[in-house]
């Protein structure tokens, strides 16, 4: 499937790549050396015999790291130790008591 690398905010073109499963938002993906995060999906369809297509994919994107403890949960990912009731479960903040992380130094830990 065709899809469109846009730059969040801006809305800048980035690149059309070809990709068999394009990533869902608030996950990470490698595009050659570089590393984004899709923040969000838009589709685009084409009328053909009367029905509509899925024909191509928009991804908003920011480049961004993967930071080395966020971890697959769930629907997506999230960044530091899903089992703390004060994990935010985002892949963009970890908490609001220690958002630059670790969580493994965290006082305030609290299990789910």
């Amino acid at each position: 499937m065709l899809v469109e690398l846009r730059q969040a905010g801006s809305e800048q073109p980035i690149d059309r790549i070809e990709l068999e499963d394009p990533p869902h938002p608030g996950r990470w993906f490698l595009h050659g050396e570089r590393s984004f995060l899709v923040l969000q999906r838009r589709h685009r369809y084409t009328l053909r015999s009367g029905r509509y297509q899925l024909s191509s994919l928009v991804l908003l994107v920011t480049a961004q790291q993967r930071p080395h403890d966020a971890r697959p949960w769930r629907h997506g990912w999230v960044i530091g130790d899903p089992s703390c009731a004060l994990n935010a479960l985002s892949p963009l903040i970890r908490c609001a008591v220690l958002p630059e992380g670790p969580c493994e130094q965290c006082l305030h830990r609290v299990e789910r």
